[in-house]
């Protein structure tokens, strides 16, 4: 697969990079995962993934989990983790939509940063799964391009604390506070309404963004 479209072509003459683009996908694009750059997204413990959907919509979702939250399977393959959301699926749904999707990696102390591209697949059982207490499915990507970027626009930022909310070993987590709102109870199931009385009951849209706007939710 060719790694510029006709688009990006185009642009590339008109402003007279095309010779640069040319000497950059040689210098710092590969097919593969290797060295470097999988040192560098097995030490992530965030990424941010876009996705397509059917209709071509993108969009772009923020995952967090523990280090090494994405797995270098191999040179043409990663894993990463797939769990408890809002039930909206929005990145899974587009993956079984078209399967595209883009993944950037960044170290914000650094600073740094790696981008891949690739397709992408659900899997919901198989070993893989050991790999991620507390997640139902993994998904994996066959790699088509993996590249570096330059991290001169990145803004330096310093890692304060892991969220609270990563499974743990043996895939616990606390109950979000947006699955207490009063009105949510009734589209969950009963395992999540019982945590919430566990957790300290039901509350108003008002408590929770007072929770959110605080960082708690």
């Amino acid at each position: 697969m060719s790694f510029y479209t006709t688009s990006q072509r185009s642009l590339q003459e008109q402003f007279g990079t095309r010779k640069l683009a040319d000497t950059v996908e040689q210098a710092i694009v590969w097919d593969v995962v290797e060295g470097p750059a999988q040192a560098f997204i097995e030490s992530r413990d965030f990424f941010f993934l876009s996705t397509v959907d059917g209709v071509g919509r993108p969009t772009v979702s923020y995952k967090g989990g523990p280090i090494g939250i994405v797995h270098v399977k191999g040179p043409k393959t990663l894993l990463f983790p797939a769990y408890d959301g809002n039930g909206m699926f929005k990145s899974l749904g587009n993956i079984a939509d078209t399967g595209k999707v883009g993944m950037l990696f960044i170290d914000f102390e650094t600073p740094n940063r790696v981008r891949v591209q690739g397709q992408a697949r659900l899997v919901r059982q198989g070993s893989e799964l050991d790999l991620y207490p507390g997640a139902f499915a993994v998904v994996e990507v066959e790699v088509e391009h993996c590249f570096l970027n330059c991290a001169r626009y990145v803004h330096r930022y310093n890692r304060v604390e892991a969220s609270p909310y990563v499974p743990d070993a043996c895939g616990d987590q606390p109950h979000p506070s947006w699955k207490r709102i009063d009105f949510v109870q009734g589209s969950l199931g009963a395992d999540d309404r019982e945590r919430t009385q566990s957790a300290g009951g039901e509350i108003t849209m008002e408590d929770y963004m007072d929770h959110l706007i605080a960082g708690k939710s």
